[in-house]
Formats: structure tokens, sequence, C-alpha cells
């Protein structure tokens, strides 16, 4: 196949790009390269005969046109957006424009190439979205793909729209989609502002590691190069017109996850104390959503797929890589925002 991913030099997007050319397919990688997106993270495939780059905005009408007439991809695989929570309390303008204008515009350049090569049903609009779609859980229960959508920031407001234009093009145009809802991902190449980089990078400069809140909020943590590959798997064998939800099966606290990730940075790049002396509390997130937790039941079921590394399997990859890689993060640390405190304004 060949495959258009935008976002392909971010983080989820470019572990797809990697594992896609690995396994044999034509990739076409979209992306504008604003701040979080680095064309280091496809250096190990940029190289390679099945790998192109396409620098565009996906607001461009004019310049998906082109590259779908240029390249006449057999998919697309739609990544691109704004995803950073504390960002989008900041200034939702931008969320808005590239996740529901974007992902308007992409649509109707992708539903222009499938007209215009004779609708094949094998073309495929796959649409990767988040968990936080949902809302916020309590104690209990799971979101299931038919969990009710109740989003409670920006960011998530903006991905529940562009999820909703999916499932209307599908419905209204025919065009055949694919949605996916994920659970908070990790691993190499994670870009410096979300909560494991943050921890790993303050810990080893010997700065507080902020804690929102208590440290009482529950995500599911899902390892990014199995993200990838049932990212992959879904645009192979999902079903038509169908959402699958895609989990790590990690529930954990964030005051436990960034104990954890200093008890193995103890272990692994031991310091003079302990690194969880560097845990320092913060004011919480406006409207922080309590626990997020993921029913994987039809991606097991229908796909066979479920995740293959656990969180202290994936964290400690994640960390070697890290202590691996220093060129990798530092040059990224001067991007407007990182290592600032952002989503206060409310």
């Amino acid at each position: 196949m060949k495959l258009l991913v935008t976002g392909g030099a971010g983080f989820i997007g470019s572990a797809v790009v990697r594992q896609a050319v690995a396994r044999g397919h034509r990739v076409v990688n979209l992306d504008a390269l604003t701040y979080a997106a680095c064309l280091d993270n496809v250096a190990p495939v940029a190289d390679s005969p099945l790998y192109a780059f396409e620098k565009a905005d996906i607001r461009d009408r004019a310049a998906l046109d082109r590259i779908f007439a240029s390249h006449a991809p057999d998919a697309v695989m739609h990544l691109a957006a704004e995803s950073h929570v504390d960002r989008s309390i900041d200034g939702p303008g931008a969320f808005i424009e590239t996740n529901v204008t974007g992902t308007y515009t992409l649509l109707e350049a992708a539903r222009a190439h499938w007209v215009h090569a004779g609708r094949p049903a094998s073309f495929r609009f796959h649409h990767i979205s988040t968990d936080e779609v949902y809302g916020s859980l309590g104690a209990t229960g799971q979101f299931t793909e038919d969990t009710p959508y109740d989003p409670r920031s920006p960011y998530s407001a903006s991905k529940a729209a562009s999820d909703h234009l999916v499932r209307a093009w599908h419905e209204t145009y025919g065009l055949p989609t694919l949605l996916t809802n994920c659970s908070n991902n990790y691993g190499p190449y994670h870009f410096p502002e979300k909560l494991i980089p943050v921890v790993i990078l303050n810990a080893l400069s010997g700065r507080p590691i902020p804690v929102y809140g208590a440290g009482q909020n529950i995500r599911d943590w899902l390892y990014v190069e199995d993200h990838a590959d049932a990212l992959l798997t879904v645009l192979d064998r999902g079903a038509v017109g169908c959402s699958y939800n895609i989990g790590g099966e990690n529930e954990v606290r964030n005051i436990d996850l960034v104990r954890m990730i200093c008890a193995l940075l103890d272990e692994m790049r031991p310091a003079a104390t302990p690194y969880a002396d560097q845990i320092t509390f913060v004011t919480d997130r406006p409207g922080h959503d309590a626990r997020y937790a993921i029913d994987p039941t039809r991606i097991r079921t229908e796909l066979g797929w479920r995740p293959s590394v656990t969180l202290e399997e994936g964290l400690r990859r994640t960390l070697r890589w890290y202590l691996d890689n220093e060129p990798w993060w530092r040059a990224l640390q001067n991007r407007g925002g990182v290592g600032e405190r952002l989503g206060t304004l409310a």
C-alpha cells in the first residue's frame, strides 16, 4: 500500500511512519513542521526508497490536492493535530483551526481524490483520535466505542468535532473511513512537554518534578510502538465505518507513575539523592479529568490485537532511549513553551 500519513514528523505519527516503512509500505509523510514536529523522528527511514516527505499544512486545500494527485495514496492515516491540553487552555484557536478546519479540509481533499479514482472500495481514511473525547470516568467503568462523547477541554472538544466530521463524511458521502480512539501514549521521541518526558528531563537536570494537584488522576498508558502496530492492524483489517478503542491495559495514578520513573532512574542513572525527592505538587490543571480507562474488547475480539509491552518494560525502554539520545531532546529545549507551566490562564 501507499500511505499518506499526516503529522508523520510528530510523536505517534513518526512511530507509524517507521513501522509502515519497515513492513514494506510506501509512505508519504505530510507535515507542516510546527513546534512539536521533528524530522529527526523519521531519520531511521529517511533514506529509504519507500519514504517521501511533503511539507504542507492540512488546512491548505491546494497543497493537499497537489499531494493527492502526485502520490495517489491508497489510504490516509490522519494523525496531524494540536494535542497538548495545557496549550489548548491558553490558546484554543489553534486547536479549532488545525483539528477541526484541518480535518474538514483533508476529508474534502481525500473525498475528491477517491471520487476521481472511481470510488475504489479498497481506499481508507483512517482518523486517529483520543479517549479524551469521552470525558472523565469515576472510580469504576471503562470507555467503550459506544460511550457518549463528553469532552472537557478545548483540545478534547476539537478532537470530538473532528471525529464527528469523519463519521458524517462516511454516512453522507460513503467515504470509507476508520476511526480509532487511543489512551495516553509514551515512548521514544515523545516531545518534551508531556508528563513522562517532563518527569525524565526535570529529574536528570535536578529541577523540581511537577505533579498536578495531588497526583490522583488516573490514565491508561499505551507504549507508542504498540499503538503504531494497532493502527496498522486496524488499517489492514478494520471494518469500514467502524471505530476501535486502543488501550494499553496499564492504568496508574499520576503520582505512582512519577514514582516508578524516579525509581527506575535511581537504578539506571543513580544520583546523590533519590530522584523522588524532587517531586513537587503544583496547582492542578483547570478541568482536569479524573480518570481514563479503555475497554479494548472490540479490537481484541474482532482483530486479535492487544498490547505487548507492560508499563514497567515500556518505561525502561523509554528511559534508556532518553538517556542514550540526549542530543535529540537537548535540541528541542528552546522551542516555545517547553519547560514552562502552561494552561493556567483559565
